[in-house]
């Protein structure tokens, strides 16, 4: 037993010996490189760019919302932008057309929409922000050309309200909501 346990430590001993050694990779010297540089434009001198916006409360537009040119959904915003322009921005502008994105408790997300390499739509979160100002986060100081906006993308901004759902403001109102939907759909009445 022990002889071929020595001949399979001497035979992983040898296979050792001919596997190319791990380099280790060098770590580059001196200062980190400089993030990439943010886009200012100057709104005197330069043309701003169409946006066109689509909102929606409750989930984002699909994909096939999008599919055949000009029969876009609806609810479109046209604004005229730059690229420097913020979450922050956007936000304040759709809430002036979106009476939902002016509530105190509702979010603002953003996707892209736009054609890929083969010309398939698709569809990419980009952004949350809070309607209200006070609650300022990582994504609202966030550009277009930080978003790697290209001109021609729609955005689809989706208004989440959660003033609507107090059953997820707290876990035992949400399981006393679940006990009251499961007696609705038996008939019956749990006591708790």
């Amino acid at each position: 037993m022990s002889s071929t346990a020595a001949a399979a430590a001497a035979a992983a001993a040898a296979d050792a010996q001919n596997r190319p050694s791990r380099v280790p990779i060098p770590m580059p010297r001196g200062p980190p490189p400089p993030l990439r540089p943010t886009v200012s434009v100057d709104r005197e001198k330069t043309c701003p760019l169409l946006l066109r916006v689509f909102t929606k409360t409750g989930n984002h537009h699909t994909i096939e919302d999008f599919a055949v040119r000009g029969k876009e959904p609806k609810d479109e915003v046209q604004i005229y932008t730059w690229r420097d322009a913020t979450l922050r921005e956007l936000t304040d502008l759709v809430k002036e057309v979106a009476p939902a994105a002016r509530r105190k408790e509702a979010k603002l997300s953003f996707a892209f929409v736009y054609p890929d390499r083969r010309g398939r739509n698709v569809i990419r979160n980009v952004g949350l922000t809070h309607a209200s100002g006070g609650r300022r986060g990582g994504d609202e100081n966030r550009t277009l050309a930080d978003l790697h906006f290209q001109t021609g993308d729609f955005l689809d901004a989706m208004e989440v309200e959660l003033y609507n759902m107090p059953y997820l403001r707290s876990w035992e109102s949400f399981m006393k909501k679940r006990a009251t939907w499961i007696s609705m759909s038996l008939g019956r009445q749990f006591t708790s």
